[in-house]
């Protein structure tokens, strides 16, 4: 039946009204089934479907329009594309056909599929790209589509070919975003973790905060760290938290190349297992009869060296991620670096005191014990002269009573020097006030301590603490080295100053051979000042006493 120029007018602005929707739909399958709809109105058809090629040029998507859903479940198998569909496949203009069984060309329906005869089928092109097709079949009222219903769903298939790549477009940058929104996360969560491991030098806390991130990223319930000895061959247990400990301590050792867990120290590879009950790699039976089912393994190095082993363990069954896989291995580099940097800080800490405890030990034989030995000394010979020359002995006696008060100041000058002071919840004229009676005590000099406490009481807690180890370092060195009689404490402030003076009569030095970086007193309360923005000034007299000047602002820096 021909159409008039009024209805097919009519039918083309129907057609554009409908399509201007279709563009407007970038959700590629609400599109399909959209487009589809329009293509049964449009022609009165029946049954419409819609079919998308991939990329391998096979049938990706398929919809359809006019039949029930148990229907099409009881089709015995979706539509493979070949007869007419094939055909139409390597074709650039569309087939209309009254009579599909007729049809040398076509290959037939699958089982269970309705009874259909006319057909009508449009590829759907964008330039020379087929990307899918468009299928109509049974014409209501028992007619054939006619040319006119051709040229509309050719014109809608040209509709169709732009919506569906807008929606493929639209699909593909919501996968890029998503991508980059994970990978921002990723980057982000990584950053932190490197502030959090790096801030700290303690071993047990790295360890903690470690386990404690992996865990809660990859959302499992048990979580493990073993640690490589000294002998790089064993693995010991260092660290569980989460569920089921007691099934996770069975076995506490693994040695390289045993297990999963020996497997990774040995590859330097993250391990995967999503059957833990039939890996035959897996050795703690204890664990899987606890109801865990997966396990990620992953190393922890630094600098290419193995530090220890890191395992995430969970009771679930969907699949672990590939992706959290990725991100937790590069928190295995950050965690094993800053493992490997505690781990040294803590052999130089070591080294430190052992040094420290040499040269003390060497101070003392070389000085202390033999001044009590040259004491020993002169008593023995008192004691030879007391019936011959009683006036010598006594005069001997005297000496070595000078000698053991000179080595009794020596040992308060170690004890002052050795002893750590606090300065915990107090004030800094408070503080300052202990420093000074504790040095009177210890060296039975004269002491005293000038200042006014109500100027100190809005002096920032971190800068009283400065002034307090300055004040502690010059106390102890007058002390040590020059044996003052009498040291005053001085402490006073100006509107953008906190100024603390240590002045001695005491036997003073030198200052163009002494090295501030050889000292540690001095060069400790240079770098406490100018650390917070202040100076030392030091002026010191052979036989007259030494001044120490300390500067600091009065507020923190910004």
């Amino acid at each position: 039946m021909l159409l008039s120029h009024q209805q097919l007018e009519d039918r083309l602005m129907e057609l554009h009204q409908a399509s201007l929707q279709i563009v407007g739909d970038v959700s590629l399958e609400s599109l399909l089934k959209r487009i589809a709809t329009v293509a049964c109105e449009q022609v009165q058809a029946r049954y419409a479907a819609l079919g998308v090629f991939g990329d391998n040029g096979k049938l990706k998507q398929f919809v359809s329009v006019g039949m029930t859903q148990n229907e099409i479940l009881h089709i015995s198998h979706p539509p493979v594309g070949s007869g007419l569909l094939g055909l139409l496949k390597n074709s650039d203009h569309p087939i209309r056909i009254s009579n599909i069984s007729s049809d040398s060309r076509s290959a037939g329906f699958p089982k269970n599929h309705p009874a259909m005869e006319t057909f009508l089928g449009v590829p759907i092109l964008l330039g020379d790209v087929q990307l899918g097709q468009i299928y109509l079949t049974e014409k209501l009222n028992h007619e054939e589509f006619s040319l006119e219903d051709e040229n509309i769903i050719m014109l809608l298939a040209n509709y169709a070919a732009v919506a569906i790549n807008n929606a493929r477009n639209y699909e593909e940058l919501k996968l890029r975003d998503q991508a980059l929104t994970r990978r921002n996360q990723d980057l982000a969560l990584l950053n932190n973790i490197a502030g959090v491991l790096t801030a700290s030098l303690k071993l047990d806390e790295i360890l903690h905060k470690t386990l404690s991130l992996v865990m809660d990223y990859m959302e499992v319930e048990s979580g493990e760290i073993f640690l490589l000895e000294d002998d790089k061959q064993t693995l010991r247990l260092v660290l569980h938290r989460g569920q089921a400990a007691d099934v996770f301590w069975t076995r506490n050792r693994f040695m390289t190349g045993e297990g999963i867990i020996g497997l990774v120290a040995k590859t330097g590879e993250a391990v995967v297992s999503h059957d833990l009950a039939h890996d035959m790699r897996y050795l703690r039976d204890a664990v899987v009869d606890a109801g865990f089912k997966q396990m990620a393994c992953f190393p922890l190095a630094s600098s290419g060296n193995l530090v220890g082993v890191l395992s995430a363990v969970t009771r679930g069954s969907t699949p672990l991620n590939d992706h959290d896989i990725q991100v937790i291995t590069a928190i295995g580099s950050w965690a094993g670096l800053a493992i490997e940097n505690a781990r040294l800080h803590s052999e130089s800490r070591r080294l430190a005191i052992l040094e420290e405890r040499d040269r003390i030990g060497m101070d003392l034989h070389d000085g202390i014990i033999q001044s009590i030995y040259g004491v020993g000394l002169v008593l023995e010979h008192a004691r030879l002269l007391a019936n011959e020359e009683p006036a010598k002995a006594a005069d001997r006696i005297q000496l070595a009573i000078n000698s053991l008060d000179h080595t009794i100041r020596d040992i308060r000058s170690y004890i002052l020097d050795l002893r750590p002071r606090q300065f915990a919840d107090e004030n800094l004229m408070d503080g300052l006030r202990r420093l000074v009676m504790e040095f009177r005590i210890n060296t039975l000099a004269e002491a005293n301590l000038i200042g006014n406490q109500d100027e100190l009481k809005e002096i920032p807690s971190a800068h009283a603490m400065v002034m307090f180890h300055i004040c502690q370092e010059a106390l102890a060195n007058a002390a040590k080295h020059g044996h003052p009689k009498k040291v005053d404490v001085s402490v006073w402030t100006s509107p953008e100053r906190i100024v603390l003076e240590v002045q001695d009569n005491g036997q003073g030095f030198e200052i163009e051979k002494m090295s501030m970086t050889l000292g540690h007193g001095l060069s400790n309360m240079l770098t406490r000042a100018r650390h917070v923005g202040g100076d030392v000034e030091i002026t010191s007299t052979i036989g007259e006493g030494t001044s120490i000047m300390a500067w600091i602002p009065r507020n923190p820096q910004k």
